[in-house]
């Protein structure tokens, strides 16, 4: 099990609640990403946690899968889903380099507070890139702090010690550049939490 995985298990009963202190930030988050929403869809929620999103966007689509490397996150995740009687999202805990997705699987994949969590980002995105159909969206909401904040220089120091999963400190223009160098149009940003930087950028695959 790797540092990653065991920190998030152990995250994953405290983590709505820790999620949902900035409670009008996602619901704005579900608002736009339903905004884009067809009934006909199939959505990869990659780093699904506790199914917060799979959950609330099932019902305006058709199916949509949840992964995260966290089994104890999967495990809340499908009870929720259960409790709720949602038919139509599977969960599953793997990564998503996991061989039984395959090209063009996809209509929209999500990462919702993943990319800064990366050790290897391009790879990643051209692995979205290559699972996402032809026009496929990729929507991400991710912290931009920047190496020069003091709060990027906070918690690249705490990551280095071990007591959070290693990050990475975006400047917003950073992480533009790297998904347009994997092949994606991006057609929509906008910084929802100023403070926090977090930024929601909707990109499509030409």
């Amino acid at each position: 099990m790797y540092k990653s995985e065991k920190f998030w298990d152990k995250s994953a009963t405290g983590y709505d609640k820790e999620e949902m202190k900035d409670k009008e930030v996602r619901i704005k988050i579900l608002q736009k990403i339903k905004g884009y929403l067809k009934k006909e869809n199939n959505v990869l929620d990659y780093g699904c946690a506790t199914g917060i999103l799979a959950n609330e966007i099932a019902s305006n689509v058709d199916k949509v899968y949840g992964i995260d490397i966290s089994s104890e996150m999967i495990r809340i995740a499908q009870n929720k889903a259960n409790e709720l009687h949602i038919q139509n999202v599977d969960y599953l805990h793997t990564t998503i380099f996991d061989k039984n997705y395959k090209s063009g699987d996809f209509d929209m994949i999500l990462a919702v507070y993943m990319l800064h969590l990366l050790e290897d980002l391009p790879k990643v995105l051209e692995r979205i890139y290559e699972l996402l159909k032809p026009g496929g969206m990729f929507i991400s909401v991710t912290p931009c702090l920047g190496k020069k904040s003091l709060t990027g220089i906070g918690l690249s120091l705490v990551s280095k010690i071990g007591l959070i999963p290693k990050l990475k400190t975006y400047t917003v223009s950073e992480l533009e550049n790297s998904i347009k160098d994997t092949g994606f149009e991006i057609f929509e940003t906008e910084c929802l939490h100023r403070r926090g930087q977090q930024h929601f950028i909707a990109v499509r695959k030409n």
